[in-house]
């Protein structure tokens, strides 16, 4: 957050991006999305997640969690059991 501002601030006084690049050692792109968003944006995922080999199996899963919440720990489903 601290070279966010400090980029921000180095363009406003008049340093080209291209500068601002080579001194922050960051690449050209990055400095203009640090000038064009006042606060980070983020990640934001294109589509949501696709799992097709998963999908038919995850409700079967979890009612395989939902029966160990109600049995003793050590009979419970480990990680490398339910793979």
């Amino acid at each position: 957050m601290e070279l966010y501002l400090k980029v921000r601030v180095a363009c406003d006084r008049g340093m080209s991006q291209r500068e601002a690049a080579r001194h922050f050692g960051i690449s050209r792109d990055t400095v203009r999305k640090m000038i064009a968003y006042s606060v980070p944006p983020g990640y934001r995922r294109q589509a949501p997640v696709r799992r097709p080999k998963l999908d038919a199996f995850i409700p079967i899963i979890d009612q395989w969690l939902e029966a160990d919440r109600a049995v003793p720990r050590k009979q419970r489903h480990t990680a490398k059991r339910v793979f």
